[in-house]
């Protein structure tokens, strides 16, 4: 929106008139929709996906470990004869098979990191799952010690015993 038209606008405004102006949006009819998490649920990952992930980019990273780094020596020693022999397509192959080399390096390290993020994920939920249970279990375990010691409502307690039937 250019300056004038926002003074424009302005003074209109002042003057108690309405002006025209409408904010950009998502096209309702053709654009993406959003719904409420209440409707759709939450999200939940178990342990089995986290393993399937990381296992999947371990494999990936694999792959290219064994196979695409098998073309960098082979392309560099072509580059290599190709410019000892005068032919400016060698510096031309020396070019791509460094670009080669990074990008295959950029691919691997976001593989292992996906990998290595997996693993950490699986084991931090795992932690908390176990210290969950055990706050649970604790809180239990002092539930029933209260179950014990109390009557039903209204009753004497008889952990407690009959006045009448006490030592003297």
């Amino acid at each position: 929106m250019a300056w004038d038209e926002w003074e424009q606008l302005k003074a209109q405004a002042g003057q108690g008139q309405s002006p025209n102006i409408q904010l950009n949006h998502v096209d309702p009819g053709g654009g993406g929709s959003y719904t409420l998490p209440s409707e759709t649920g939450d999200l939940k990952v178990g342990h089995k996906d986290l393993e399937k992930i990381g296992g999947s980019a371990h494999h990936l990273y694999d792959q290219l470990w064994d196979k695409a780094r098998v073309a960098t020596p082979s392309s560099d020693s072509a580059a290599g004869d190709l410019s000892k022999q005068g032919f400016v397509l060698g510096a031309g192959l020396q070019h791509v098979s460094n670009r080669w080399e990074e990008q295959l390096k950029s691919l691997m390290d976001a593989c292992a990191q996906i990998s290595n993020h997996m693993q950490t994920t699986k084991a931090v939920h795992a932690n908390d799952e176990n210290y969950i249970q055990r706050q649970m279990s604790s809180i239990d375990a002092l539930d029933d010690g209260f179950d014990e010691r109390v009557g039903a409502p209204g009753e004497k307690n008889s952990v407690y015993g009959d006045k009448s039937k006490k030592k003297e």
